[in-house]
């Protein structure tokens, strides 16, 4: 894995966890809303794995922001 990569992965962990938390979800019920286990979904918040661009459209939409929000370096 290259650094652009492995930056893309940790960005995009940092900013679906810190919109999950403003919006007072829990990691089981964001995976809930998004269909997906919620092993999987800390590890893309752990930037462990790589996702597909359906699966982020889907967490952008549970959580009411952009993709572009989700993708751009680290929100605060």
């Amino acid at each position: 894995m290259d650094d652009k990569e492995y930056n893309f992965r940790k960005n995009l962990g940092f900013n679906i966890c810190t919109e999950r938390r403003r919006k007072n979800l829990t990691q089981d019920t964001l995976a809930e809303l998004v269909d997906v286990s919620s092993k999987h979904l800390t590890k893309i918040e752990n930037g462990q794995v790589t996702t597909n661009i359906y699966l982020i459209h889907k967490i952008a939409q549970a959580l009411d922001v952009t993709i572009d929000e989700l993708v751009t370096e680290y929100r605060k």
